[in-house]
């Protein structure tokens, strides 16, 4: 993944997607790349505090050498839009300009994602970065995302709002440009979710490569024949039945890539550093 210019990290909510899109980051860093990451959730959420800051700002801000982040404001991504794309000039304040995409946006279908995902692409598009991370939408709402070009794309067939959602999509179908990284962990609800996502991908084409990266993965443990009575022993025990179903979901759904549970007390910054740790070594 870390060798394409855009990766999209997706997954069900609490399976650690802001944490392993802030490895990704931090790890293409470690290789010297110049790298954006980008949430498109919102300025106080996870990936803000797993890169150690509180809040990230609509304006790309150097967080360390080599590494900017932002989120995705929609309304100021309109604005950037209009006054770069479609040459109107610059709005001097962004009240109005969000009062009035929040109107346009609930009687026009796919706005409010072709705006997030459109603001996303064009940082990709702008070579000012070598890699851009993307905290994505979760996996029941990223489809409407990645698909957003293509709805446009049907209705509106002609003009330069249909050039814009042609280059939107290609550069998401481009195999060596853009990679979904979807996120689940080694249970039931994760991999059934995990599963329809990949079957609507396979159907609607939207984008060109993708990565399975199992989260929160127990380590085999080696014991002996006979187990130990006591404390010691039935840690043992919950940690060998743990592993087993464990076991049985990573046959269900392969992934490309397994990444540790981290024990112990970490923050959140540190938790993305192990992460990119393994990222690195596997």
């Amino acid at each position: 993944m870390l060798e394409r210019r855009l990766v999209i990290v997706t997954g069900k909510g609490g399976v650690g997607k802001s944490a392993v899109a802030a490895a990704l980051a931090v790890a293409a860093r470690r290789r010297g790349k110049k790298v954006l990451a980008v949430s498109m959730v919102g300025p106080g959420d996870g990936l803000a505090a797993h890169l150690g800051t509180g809040r990230l700002a609509p304006e790309a801000t150097e967080l360390r050498p080599g590494l900017w982040a932002l989120h995705v404001d929609r309304a100021r991504a309109l604005a950037e839009y209009l006054q770069s794309q479609m040459r109107l000039p610059t709005i001097a304040t962004f009240g109005p300009v969000a009062r009035a995409f929040d109107a346009f946006a609930a009687a026009a279908p796919a706005i409010r994602e072709i705006v997030a995902i459109g603001k996303v692409l064009w940082e990709v598009r702008r070579g000012t970065w070598d890699i851009v991370v993307v905290d994505g939408p979760p996996t029941g709402q990223v489809g409407s995302y990645l698909r957003a070009a293509k709805t446009i794309e049907e209705l509106v067939p002609a003009g330069r709002i249909a050039d814009q959602a042609g280059w939107m999509d290609e550069t998401l179908r481009d195999p060596d440009h853009t990679s979904l990284g979807l996120v689940t962990i080694p249970e039931e609800l994760p991999t059934v979710e995990s599963e329809e996502l990949l079957g609507w991908l396979a159907r609607e084409q939207v984008v060109g490569h993708h990565q399975i990266v199992a989260n929160r993965v127990l380590d085999p443990l080696e014991v002996p024949a006979t187990l130990p009575a006591g404390p010691a022993g039935d840690a043992a025990r919950l940690h060998l039945a743990l592993w087993e179903g464990q076991r049985s979901w990573l046959e269900r759904l392969p992934p490309d890539l397994e990444l540790p549970y981290l024990f112990g007390l970490l923050t959140p910054t540190e938790v993305a550093a192990r992460l990119a740790d393994t990222w690195e070594a596997r």
